[in-house]
């Protein structure tokens, strides 16, 4: 009960800010740095290890570390994507002016984005409008929409026979989000690629499945944890102990 408290306060207080520029906290190699950089993007809430600042969970819950024992060569950066971004509809601009764009610019070759819950719809936003500065997507839990548009695409068969009608951009947001997943589906191959990471006891594990099934199978990780930071992070060291890091790489 105080962790949900505590995390609705600092929701409260973000959503006044979705016009600043993006506080990072960035994980560099040393004494040189990587050629290649990983963007993690937070969740709604944190943990009870980073509960008032939940970009800084990707340090605490050992994201980055699981990366330097690797010897991966990415360097890290955690921007503090609040809900205000999203409520303000300014994430897309804050996120290219404040990371890829100066990352491009410090000559950063390869470029991953890694969202967590809200942090994976983030993903998917960021994508959707800016494709080229993106080498890959892994979605850890995301956050796709409410029961009733997921119960929607099921009611039709899935993504790909789900007909997304008529609707008011992204005054829609759900359905602009699904609309742009089924395009994505009808040709995951030639695009981007996208890694998806589900627990199944997830309470969002039905919208994820969903998604799951439009993607290729050896795209999707499952584990059998909920919506929290250990099933988030067994993604993740199965994510990386694939190596699909080193397997993408834009010509």
């Amino acid at each position: 009960m105080l962790r949900a408290l505590a995390a609705l306060i600092s929701i409260c207080f973000d959503l006044g800010k979705g016009h600043k520029p993006l506080e990072i906290l960035a994980y560099n190699s040393r004494p040189v740095r990587n050629r290649h950089l990983i963007v993690f993007l937070r969740g709604l809430g944190g943990t009870s290890r980073c509960i008032w600042a939940p970009h800084k969970c990707f340090e605490a819950e050992g994201f980055v570390e699981a990366v330097r024992n690797r010897n991966l060569p990415f360097d890290m950066v955690a921007p503090n994507t609040h809900f205000g971004y999203y409520k303000a509809r300014t994430l897309d601009e804050r996120l290219m002016q404040d990371v890829i764009r100066p990352a491009k610019a410090n000559g950063y070759e390869k470029i991953w984005l890694a969202g967590v819950s809200m942090g994976g719809l983030g993903s998917i936003l960021y994508l959707r409008k800016h494709p080229e500065a993106i080498d890959g997507v892994l979605l850890l839990g995301p956050y796709l929409g409410g029961r009733t548009i997921a119960a929607e695409i099921s009611k039709a068969g899935g993504v790909m026979k789900w007909n997304p009608g008529p609707y008011p951009g992204e005054q829609d947001w759900q359905r602009l989000v699904w609309d742009w997943l089924k395009q994505y589906c009808a040709d995951p191959v030639g695009r981007t690629p996208i890694y998806l990471g589900i627990g199944a006891k997830d309470p969002y594990y039905h919208a994820q499945k969903l998604l799951a099934d439009g993607l290729p199978g050896d795209r999707v990780i499952t584990v059998g944890g909920g919506h929290d930071a250990a099933a988030f992070k067994s993604m993740w060291q199965i994510f990386l102990d694939k190596n699909i890091l080193s397997q993408h790489s834009k010509k």
